[in-house]
């Protein structure tokens, strides 16, 4: 089970930072990834953090965020800095227990991120 938190209506140029805790399965073994789902358009990767703990950026995101997790705590985080209008979405992490970067088996129910400009 994937719960994802953190997120909210947050202005043009704020930061946000969402957590993720799984529960069950094997985390520390786990490939985790973010993804993003805005209003009327596709679910599209942010990144992810591998069990090896090498972490995976979208091209479209890098340099705006940061994916890291806590294998102690079983939780994948989210850093998003300068956030805009288009970065509102709702944000989900999933699971792939067996570490090769998909398919993801496991999805939490996403948290809504809002920006305001």
């Amino acid at each position: 089970q994937l719960v994802e938190s953190g997120g909210g209506l947050v202005q043009q140029g704020a930061s946000l930072r969402l957590s993720c805790v799984a529960s069950g399965g094997t985390f520390r073994r786990s490939d985790m990834g973010w993804f993003r789902q805005a209003p009327g358009k596709e679910r599209l990767l942010v990144g992810a953090s591998r069990w090896n703990e090498r972490v995976f950026y979208a091209d479209a995101m890098k340099g705006r965020v940061t994916i890291s997790r806590d294998n102690a705590k079983n939780t994948v985080y989210l850093q998003m800095n300068t956030l805009t209008p288009d970065d509102t979405a709702v944000y989900y992490c999933a699971a792939d227990p067996r570490g090769r970067m998909g398919p993801y088996d496991y999805w939490g129910p996403g948290t809504q991120v809002t920006v305001s400009s």
